[in-house]
């Protein structure tokens, strides 16, 4: 595969988007790099580019906080299941047509967005959290590997915990830091990360961090409800085009 300049820049504001929208909500970057790349990459590419950037950003959101240790005890098992099961669900990527891959991918970030807007949010008593932690991993690994869409179910989980905020968005990172982690393994183990994919992937790093730094700043600035209502709305448009074009295609 052939990166052009065009496409190149293409990665770069994706990129600086997707950070800065991570910076602001704690979240995102995935959902961002896979909706506008997957318009103009196939799904396993799109995937392959969003390891490094995802990686950085993730190890960054993870660390911060001073809350591991509570996070662990409370969310493990729910994170080893959705981490050991992304290789369940990356089998997909070379057994079952790209296009109705696709389609899930725009599904879900549909069903995101739908829920987002609407202000969802399940509520889970310490008891039901412990033993649907699992199959909400189980889920949310396999979802990944197919899609690598790090969102549902897994943040609803986490939002259904009654985290303070700073323990939430410290907890998403370590679900997508591992959930990343898995799924570069996953895509290496299969031949659909190549080293012109690596370098890409790469280069996305600084656009990615720049963003994220970028995006902090604007937190403190701006409304962060209006924010996510504008990026919930992004979304949506986005899993419907991809939605869209893999039916039409």
């Amino acid at each position: 595969m052939q990166y052009d300049p065009a496409l190149l820049a293409a990665v770069t504001g994706t990129f600086l988007l997707a950070g800065t929208v991570k910076g602001v909500i704690g979240l995102g970057l995935p959902t961002v790099t896979l909706g506008l790349m997957t318009l103009l990459l196939d799904l396993p590419s799109a995937m392959a580019l969003l390891v490094a950037p995802s990686l950085a950003t993730n190890i960054w959101q993870a660390s911060a906080g001073g809350n591991a240790r509570a996070i662990l005890k409370r969310i493990w098992p729910f994170l080893a299941t959705a981490t050991v099961t992304i290789w369940i669900g990356a089998q997909a990527l070379s057994r079952v047509d790209l296009s109705y891959l696709s389609a899930l991918l725009g599904l879900l970030l549909v069903a995101y967005a739908v829920s987002g807007l609407a202000g969802f949010r399940l509520s889970l008593s310490p008891e039901r959290a412990r033993w649907s932690g699992p199959l909400f991993g189980t889920v949310n690994g396999i979802l990944t590997g197919m899609t690598g869409s790090f969102m549902v179910p897994g943040v609803l989980y986490l939002q259904a915990l009654g985290l303070t905020r700073d323990m939430l968005v410290q907890g998403m990172g370590m679900l997508f830091l591992l959930s990343t982690a898995a799924l570069a393994l996953s895509l290496g183990q299969s031949g659909l990360v190549s080293a012109e994919l690596g370098m890409v992937s790469a280069l996305g790093l600084v656009p990615a961090i720049l963003g994220m730094v970028l995006g902090q700043k604007i937190r403190s600035r701006l409304s962060e409800t209006l924010f996510q209502k504008v990026f919930f709305l992004g979304v949506l448009a986005l899993g419907l085009y991809i939605v869209a074009r893999a039916v039409l295609n």
